[in-house]
Protein backbone atom coordinates (compact mmCIF):
# COMPACT_ATOMS: atom_id res chain seq x y z
CA UNK A 1 0.00 0.00 0.00
CA UNK A 2 0.98 3.47 -0.86
CA UNK A 3 0.91 5.91 1.67
CA UNK A 4 0.27 9.37 1.49
CA UNK A 5 1.69 11.11 4.08
CA UNK A 6 1.39 14.73 4.61
CA UNK A 7 4.78 16.08 6.68
CA UNK A 8 5.89 18.80 8.19
CA UNK A 9 9.21 20.10 9.38
CA UNK A 10 8.20 22.30 12.68
CA UNK A 11 10.42 25.55 11.61
CA UNK A 12 11.19 26.59 15.51
CA UNK A 13 12.93 23.16 15.88
CA UNK A 14 16.92 22.97 15.11
CA UNK A 15 19.99 24.12 16.55
CA UNK A 16 19.70 27.07 19.27
CA UNK A 17 22.21 30.01 18.31
CA UNK A 18 25.02 28.56 20.88
CA UNK A 19 25.40 25.59 18.78
CA UNK A 20 25.35 27.49 15.87
CA UNK A 21 28.28 29.22 17.08
CA UNK A 22 30.18 26.77 18.24
CA UNK A 23 29.70 24.19 14.88
CA UNK A 24 30.59 27.18 12.45
CA UNK A 25 33.46 27.63 14.48
CA UNK A 26 34.70 24.41 14.30
CA UNK A 27 33.86 23.79 10.49
CA UNK A 28 35.52 27.26 9.72
CA UNK A 29 39.20 25.86 11.17
CA UNK A 30 38.11 22.31 9.37
CA UNK A 31 38.06 24.08 6.51
CA UNK A 32 41.81 25.30 6.60
CA UNK A 33 43.16 22.27 9.29
CA UNK A 34 43.10 19.09 8.21
CA UNK A 35 42.20 18.12 12.60
CA UNK A 36 40.74 20.20 15.43
CA UNK A 37 40.26 18.38 18.68
CA UNK A 38 37.14 18.53 20.46
CA UNK A 39 36.71 18.22 24.45
CA UNK A 40 33.45 16.16 24.25
CA UNK A 41 30.73 16.10 22.04
CA UNK A 42 30.38 18.91 20.05
CA UNK A 43 26.66 18.39 20.22
CA UNK A 44 24.74 15.79 21.74
CA UNK A 45 23.80 14.22 18.59
CA UNK A 46 25.34 11.35 17.19
CA UNK A 47 24.41 12.14 13.44
CA UNK A 48 25.50 15.71 13.36
CA UNK A 49 28.76 14.16 15.60
CA UNK A 50 29.78 11.77 13.06
CA UNK A 51 29.15 14.27 10.23
CA UNK A 52 31.70 16.70 11.66
CA UNK A 53 33.95 13.79 12.82
CA UNK A 54 34.29 13.27 9.01
CA UNK A 55 35.37 16.37 8.15
CA UNK A 56 38.66 15.93 10.69
CA UNK A 57 36.71 16.61 14.12
CA UNK A 58 38.90 14.35 17.17
CA UNK A 59 36.21 14.13 19.85
CA UNK A 60 38.54 13.94 23.41
CA UNK A 61 37.94 13.26 26.92
CA UNK A 62 39.58 15.45 29.75
CA UNK A 63 41.94 12.22 30.13
CA UNK A 64 43.23 12.62 26.70
CA UNK A 65 43.40 16.25 27.34
CA UNK A 66 46.32 16.05 29.91
CA UNK A 67 47.97 14.62 26.87
CA UNK A 68 48.46 16.97 24.24
CA UNK A 69 50.67 19.63 23.83
CA UNK A 70 50.99 22.50 21.53
CA UNK A 71 47.41 21.97 19.85
CA UNK A 72 44.32 23.42 18.86
CA UNK A 73 41.17 22.46 21.39
CA UNK A 74 37.31 23.62 20.96
CA UNK A 75 35.38 24.31 24.02
CA UNK A 76 31.93 23.37 23.42
CA UNK A 77 28.59 25.49 23.64
CA UNK A 78 28.85 23.46 27.03
CA UNK A 79 31.24 25.70 28.80
CA UNK A 80 34.68 24.53 31.09
CA UNK A 81 35.41 24.31 34.35
CA UNK A 82 37.98 26.67 35.24
CA UNK A 83 40.63 23.66 35.53
CA UNK A 84 40.50 23.32 32.08
CA UNK A 85 41.89 26.82 31.35
CA UNK A 86 44.50 26.43 33.75
CA UNK A 87 45.35 23.29 32.34
CA UNK A 88 45.73 23.95 28.68
CA UNK A 89 47.99 26.98 30.18
CA UNK A 90 50.29 24.72 31.77
CA UNK A 91 50.39 22.35 28.44
CA UNK A 92 50.35 25.30 25.67
CA UNK A 93 47.36 24.55 24.12
CA UNK A 94 45.28 26.61 22.10
CA UNK A 95 41.40 27.14 23.00
CA UNK A 96 38.82 27.75 20.79
CA UNK A 97 36.11 28.83 23.59
CA UNK A 98 32.59 28.34 21.84
CA UNK A 99 30.59 28.28 24.87
CA UNK A 100 27.35 29.12 25.06
CA UNK A 101 27.41 33.47 26.25
CA UNK A 102 24.12 32.24 28.32
CA UNK A 103 26.38 29.56 29.88
CA UNK A 104 29.41 31.95 30.44
CA UNK A 105 26.90 34.56 32.27
CA UNK A 106 25.43 31.75 34.66
CA UNK A 107 29.62 30.54 35.04
CA UNK A 108 30.23 34.04 36.05
CA UNK A 109 26.81 34.73 38.16
CA UNK A 110 27.67 31.31 40.16
CA UNK A 111 30.86 32.14 40.80
CA UNK A 112 30.09 35.80 42.50
CA UNK A 113 27.70 33.72 44.29
CA UNK A 114 30.14 31.63 45.53
CA UNK A 115 32.83 34.36 46.33
CA UNK A 116 30.33 35.78 48.47
CA UNK A 117 30.05 32.57 50.56
CA UNK A 118 26.79 31.38 49.73
CA UNK A 119 25.60 27.69 49.61
CA UNK A 120 25.04 27.14 45.93
CA UNK A 121 22.49 24.31 44.57
CA UNK A 122 21.91 23.33 41.03
CA UNK A 123 19.12 22.06 39.41
CA UNK A 124 20.78 19.99 36.68
CA UNK A 125 21.85 16.68 35.09
CA UNK A 126 24.47 14.54 37.28
CA UNK A 127 27.21 14.75 34.98
CA UNK A 128 26.37 17.20 32.31
CA UNK A 129 28.91 18.60 30.98
CA UNK A 130 27.62 22.01 31.50
CA UNK A 131 26.78 21.42 34.67
CA UNK A 132 30.28 20.26 35.91
CA UNK A 133 31.75 23.75 34.54
CA UNK A 134 28.87 25.24 36.75
CA UNK A 135 29.98 22.63 39.67
CA UNK A 136 33.82 23.89 38.59
CA UNK A 137 32.66 27.77 39.43
CA UNK A 138 32.42 27.15 43.39
CA UNK A 139 35.45 24.26 43.73
CA UNK A 140 33.07 21.70 43.48
CA UNK A 141 31.04 22.80 46.34
CA UNK A 142 27.57 23.21 44.76
CA UNK A 143 24.94 20.77 45.31
CA UNK A 144 23.71 19.53 42.48
CA UNK A 145 19.91 17.61 41.95
CA UNK A 146 17.59 16.13 39.60
CA UNK A 147 14.75 15.93 41.38
CA UNK A 148 13.19 17.07 44.06
CA UNK A 149 13.33 13.48 45.83
CA UNK A 150 16.90 13.86 45.42
CA UNK A 151 17.02 16.61 48.54
CA UNK A 152 15.08 14.27 51.13
CA UNK A 153 18.63 12.78 51.56
CA UNK A 154 20.70 15.88 51.63
CA UNK A 155 21.21 17.90 54.79
CA UNK A 156 20.47 21.35 52.90
CA UNK A 157 21.46 24.37 54.89
CA UNK A 158 18.55 26.97 56.24
CA UNK A 159 19.80 29.08 53.82
CA UNK A 160 21.26 28.95 50.09
CA UNK A 161 20.77 30.33 46.53
CA UNK A 162 19.24 27.97 43.69
CA UNK A 163 20.37 27.92 40.12
CA UNK A 164 19.28 25.83 37.19
CA UNK A 165 20.95 24.28 33.97
CA UNK A 166 20.22 26.38 31.27
CA UNK A 167 18.30 23.91 29.16
CA UNK A 168 16.05 22.63 31.99
CA UNK A 169 12.15 23.23 32.02
CA UNK A 170 10.94 26.48 33.24
CA UNK A 171 7.59 25.21 34.50
CA UNK A 172 9.81 22.21 36.45
CA UNK A 173 12.21 24.73 37.95
CA UNK A 174 9.24 27.45 39.18
CA UNK A 175 7.63 24.26 40.98
CA UNK A 176 10.76 23.63 43.30
CA UNK A 177 11.67 27.02 44.15
CA UNK A 178 8.18 26.74 45.37
CA UNK A 179 8.35 23.81 47.34
CA UNK A 180 11.61 24.34 48.66
CA UNK A 181 10.28 28.07 49.98
CA UNK A 182 7.27 25.70 51.36
CA UNK A 183 9.49 23.43 53.47
CA UNK A 184 10.83 26.75 54.95
CA UNK A 185 13.85 27.36 53.28
CA UNK A 186 15.26 30.97 52.73
CA UNK A 187 15.73 30.33 48.94
CA UNK A 188 17.32 32.84 46.79
CA UNK A 189 16.37 31.35 42.92
CA UNK A 190 17.79 32.55 40.10
CA UNK A 191 16.15 31.97 36.89
CA UNK A 192 19.09 30.95 34.50
CA UNK A 193 17.19 28.87 31.81
CA UNK A 194 17.88 30.10 28.37
CA UNK A 195 15.16 32.22 26.81
CA UNK A 196 15.40 30.67 23.17
CA UNK A 197 14.98 27.22 25.07
CA UNK A 198 12.20 27.88 27.03
CA UNK A 199 10.19 29.95 24.39
CA UNK A 200 10.11 26.03 22.63
CA UNK A 201 8.08 24.55 24.73
CA UNK A 202 4.95 27.00 23.66
CA UNK A 203 6.02 27.08 20.66
CA UNK A 204 5.91 22.65 20.68
CA UNK A 205 2.08 23.14 22.46
CA UNK A 206 0.90 25.15 19.54
CA UNK A 207 2.89 23.12 16.73
CA UNK A 208 1.80 19.47 17.61
CA UNK A 209 -1.87 20.37 18.32
CA UNK A 210 -1.79 20.43 14.50
CA UNK A 211 -0.77 16.94 13.35
CA UNK A 212 -1.72 12.81 14.01
CA UNK A 213 1.25 11.80 14.74
CA UNK A 214 4.49 13.59 15.73
CA UNK A 215 8.18 12.74 15.21
CA UNK A 216 10.71 13.99 17.64
CA UNK A 217 14.11 13.67 16.56
CA UNK A 218 17.05 13.84 18.81
CA UNK A 219 19.93 12.32 20.44
CA UNK A 220 19.38 9.91 23.53
CA UNK A 221 21.86 12.03 25.58
CA UNK A 222 20.22 15.66 24.81
CA UNK A 223 18.82 16.76 27.79
CA UNK A 224 16.83 19.60 25.96
CA UNK A 225 15.63 16.67 23.70
CA UNK A 226 14.34 14.53 26.94
CA UNK A 227 12.49 17.31 28.17
CA UNK A 228 11.44 18.86 24.56
CA UNK A 229 9.88 15.08 24.00
CA UNK A 230 7.70 15.04 27.38
CA UNK A 231 6.06 18.80 25.82
CA UNK A 232 5.25 16.53 23.12
CA UNK A 233 3.91 13.84 24.79
CA UNK A 234 2.10 15.79 27.24
CA UNK A 235 -0.05 17.86 23.83
CA UNK A 236 -0.07 15.02 21.48
CA UNK A 237 -0.06 11.41 22.87
CA UNK A 238 0.92 9.81 19.43
CA UNK A 239 4.42 11.33 19.79
CA UNK A 240 7.77 9.20 18.58
CA UNK A 241 11.09 9.60 19.59
CA UNK A 242 13.74 8.76 17.19
CA UNK A 243 16.87 9.28 16.69
CA UNK A 244 17.81 8.33 12.90
CA UNK A 245 15.83 7.33 9.79
CA UNK A 246 16.57 3.47 10.86
CA UNK A 247 14.37 4.19 13.98
CA UNK A 248 11.25 5.12 11.87
CA UNK A 249 8.44 2.29 12.35
CA UNK A 250 5.86 1.94 9.13
CA UNK A 251 3.17 0.51 11.83
CA UNK A 252 2.91 3.96 13.60
CA UNK A 253 1.04 6.08 10.44
CA UNK A 254 -1.98 5.33 8.83
CA UNK A 255 -2.97 5.86 5.07
CA UNK A 256 -3.28 9.69 4.95
CA UNK A 257 -1.77 10.98 8.51
CA UNK A 258 -0.68 14.38 8.80
CA UNK A 259 2.81 14.11 10.40
CA UNK A 260 4.79 16.74 12.11
CA UNK A 261 7.94 16.71 12.56
CA UNK A 262 10.17 18.69 15.10
CA UNK A 263 13.39 18.19 17.20
CA UNK A 264 15.57 19.11 19.81
CA UNK A 265 17.94 22.31 19.88
CA UNK A 266 21.14 19.94 19.49
CA UNK A 267 18.83 18.50 16.50
CA UNK A 268 20.41 19.18 13.17
CA UNK A 269 18.01 20.17 10.41
CA UNK A 270 19.28 18.98 7.64
CA UNK A 271 18.75 14.92 10.17
CA UNK A 272 15.08 16.08 10.10
CA UNK A 273 14.81 16.48 6.51
CA UNK A 274 16.05 13.35 5.93
CA UNK A 275 13.16 12.23 8.11
CA UNK A 276 10.93 13.67 6.17
CA UNK A 277 12.47 12.36 3.13
CA UNK A 278 12.09 8.79 4.14
CA UNK A 279 8.16 9.84 5.45
CA UNK A 280 7.50 11.27 1.74
CA UNK A 281 8.43 7.57 0.18
CA UNK A 282 6.46 5.18 2.15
Amino acid sequence: MKYDLAVTIDKSSGFCFGVVYAIEMAEDILAQEPYLYCLGDIVHNDEEVKRLTNKGLRIIGHEELETLREEKVLIRAHGEAPSTYELALKNDLTLIDASCPVVLKLQNRIKNSHDDQEQIVIFGKHGHAEVIGLQGQTDGKAIVFQDLEELDHVKLPSKFTLYSQTTKSTDKFYHIKEELLSRGYDVKANDTICRQVSSRYEALENFVANYDKIIFVSGKKSSNGKVLYDVCKKYNDASYFISNVDELELSWFNKSDKVGICGATSTPMWLMAEVRTALLAY
